[in-house]
């Protein structure tokens, strides 16, 4: 004789789970992206004042969000620089401060 044991595990809770993981990294991305404009415009070359004006935040999507000059056309120009001007970058070395917390938000939230 033989015998089955089965095992059944419900997790009825799986639908507001992935809702608080979906608004957990909804809010992971957005406070990466703030952080970044807020250190761009830290650091960005001022002379106008324009182009630290025109860096803005904005959600794309629920996990997806854009950080950068709005509107300013010389924007790049600043970032990379020209064979007339050395480039000062200020959205880059502003995403790489940003990233280590970022990621460690993450990996929290991957822990639930």
């Amino acid at each position: 004789m033989t015998a089955k044991v089965v095992v059944e595990i419900k997790f009825d809770k799986l639908p507001e789970l992935e809702g608080l993981l979906l608004q957990r990294a909804t809010d992971a991305v957005m406070k990466a992206a703030y952080d970044i404009e807020g250190q761009a415009k830290d650091v960005v070359p001022f002379d106008t004042g324009n182009l630290q004006s025109s860096i803005q935040t904005k959600q794309e999507g629920p996990v997806s969000a854009t950080v950068g000059p709005r509107a300013v056309d010389y924007a790049i120009h600043v970032e990379y620089g020209t064979y007339k001007m050395r480039a000062r970058p200020y959205l880059r070395p502003a995403a790489e401060r940003v990233r280590p917390a970022f990621i460690a938000a993450m990996e929290q939230i991957a822990k639930i």
